[in-house]
């Protein structure tokens, strides 16, 4: 699976929904925070409270749990971007402990770019466009000693900008399109992203804009994923065409499939870490019919790429092999299990790297 990026993170074409969930979790969980009890994968309302109406792809990640496996290590070096490397050594440099822990994160994907990606113009018309290019705003939660960073960038003559009140620190010259910041809500709460967004969230706070709680679609799909796994995700139409794609591109080998993909609503994701790894991935149809067809569709692509990887890639084709796609009322439920040992091996095997 494969990333495209030009100057910065908003210029990249977005990867495959998991893989982003994680690799924009190592961000920060590397950068900004120290330890704090955490919550057992449940989101409080107050955080999610904070993210603007209009977003994408809204996810969580424990990521003290995912400190614990012994495998994480070696999947946080083959999904960290440089990017976020570079930025994890800029935060150490101005007194922010990038090994310490962050305990819980929440961020939200915004698209800034969209294209249709079909050859097919009935298709086209179908369907609304997938995203190419996207922003992010997000939380960490932990504790923080937002004087010494102050301190530090007043010291170096460093970029900020003021908000409201709120100090922000650029990554960057901060006027690039593509800058990152972040800045202190209190002790306990860091956010970071870019700047438009941002300084959207701090409008929410103030009352000015309206907030993800009042989108009356995605907030009840962010309460049922909510809890529900070490990483879970909630996404839009427009990402969950393109998680689509990304995940399951043999599905679109078949006529029908992008009608129907056209026609999803929604996907949910669940991720749950322990001795191994369950995933559960749930998509949302236009109908019961949609469901059951694509329910087909996705058995036959598994099965089509099963056979591609088993020379390969053994252990991929048998994580394949163990997944189950079952059609329930208007969803279809995918879910799959790897054991400690097919995650290291599938590891060895660089799967889940990403090319920039």
């Amino acid at each position: 699976m494969r990333l495209s990026t030009n100057s910065g993170l908003g210029a990249a074409r977005p990867r495959v929904a998991l893989h982003r969930l994680v690799a924009v979790g190592i961000l920060v969980a590397m950068a900004l925070a120290t330890p704090k009890p955490a919550r057992a994968g449940r989101l409080g309302p107050d955080v999610i409270a904070l993210f603007p109406k209009d977003i994408g792809e809204f996810a969580y990640a424990d990521l003290k749990k995912a400190r614990t496996l012994k495998w994480f290590p070696q999947l946080q070096e083959q999904l960290l971007p440089e990017r976020f490397r570079q930025f994890e050594k800029f935060l150490a440099t101005a007194g922010v402990d990038p090994n310490s822990q962050v305990d819980e994160l929440a961020w939200a994907l915004v698209a800034d770019g969209m294209s249709a990606k079909t050859d097919d113009a009935a298709a086209a018309a179908a369907s609304s466009s997938v995203p190419t290019g996207e922003q992010v705003v997000g939380v960490a939660l932990g504790n923080f000693n937002p004087g010494s960073t102050e301190g530090y960038f007043k010291q170096q003559k460093l970029p900020t900008f003021k908000a409201r009140g709120y100090t922000m620190y650029a990554f960057g010259t901060g006027s690039g399109p593509n800058d990152l910041f972040f800045l202190f809500i209190d002790s306990n709460t860091a956010a970071f992203g870019h700047r438009s967004l941002l300084e959207k969230m701090i409008e929410v706070r103030f009352g000015t804009e309206e907030g993800l709680m009042s989108n009356d679609k995605f907030f009840p799909l962010i309460n049922e994923a909510n809890g529900s796994g070490t990483v879970w995700a909630v996404l839009n139409p427009a990402y969950t065409r393109l998680a689509m794609q990304q995940l399951a591109p043999e599905v679109e080998q078949f006529p029908e499939a992008a009608k129907l993909v056209a026609r999803m609503q929604n996907m949910i994701i669940n991720v749950d870490a322990s001795s191994g790894l369950d995933g559960k991935f749930q998509a949302v149809c236009g109908s019961t019919e949609d469901a059951n067809t694509l329910g087909q569709l996705l058995q036959a692509g598994f099965l089509y790429k099963k056979y591609q990887a088993q020379k390969d890639n053994p252990d991929l084709a048998q994580l394949l092999d163990a997944a189950r796609v079952t059609p329930t009322g208007d969803r279809v439920m995918l879910s799959m299990s790897l054991s400690d040992d097919q995650i290291t091996a599938l590891i060895r095997k660089n799967t889940f790297a990403l090319k920039m």
